[in-house]
């Protein structure tokens, strides 16, 4: 097996596609140990001399945490609009409320905490993320 650093691949010399001259010949058990490697969520980098190694991926970007950071507080807020929702309907028709009007007025607190997050100065580190009221989670099961 051979290992390119320049295409970042792997060639079989008895196939009948071309090996890039900066190949080096691996053995089969490590071509076999990269790939189980990346399975786990290592990634393959190549050293001076263009031998493969395992690696820790690199951490993401920061439009990438930004990114996630954003889809996770986009998934809260939707996962609260019913209990919003509920809470609305159930004031609008007069009935009892699940919610009392200090745990409501909470939960409003914290979406719009959720809402203005991303132009904080602290976004998008996760130590830093909004917290939800600790009765909040058996109202959105």
């Amino acid at each position: 097996m051979f290992a390119s650093k320049s295409t970042r691949g792997f060639y079989e010399p008895d196939r009948q596609s071309p090996i890039p001259e900066d190949a080096v010949e691996i053995p089969d058990e490590l071509h076999a140990e990269l790939l189980a490697g990346e399975v786990l969520g290592l990634v393959i980098n190549f050293d001076n001399d263009g031998y493969p190694f395992l690696a820790d991926p690199p951490p993401p970007s920061p439009e990438e945490q930004a990114a996630t950071e954003r889809a996770w507080r986009d998934a809260l807020l939707s996962a609260t609009d019913g209990v919003v929702t509920r809470h609305r309907d159930e004031g609008e028709e007069g009935l009892a409320t699940t919610l009392t009007a200090e745990r409501y007025s909470e939960l409003l607190t914290y979406r719009r905490q959720l809402r203005e997050w991303p132009q904080g100065a602290e976004f998008p580190l996760v130590d830093h993320r909004p917290i939800a009221p600790p009765w909040l989670a058996e109202q959105t099961q």
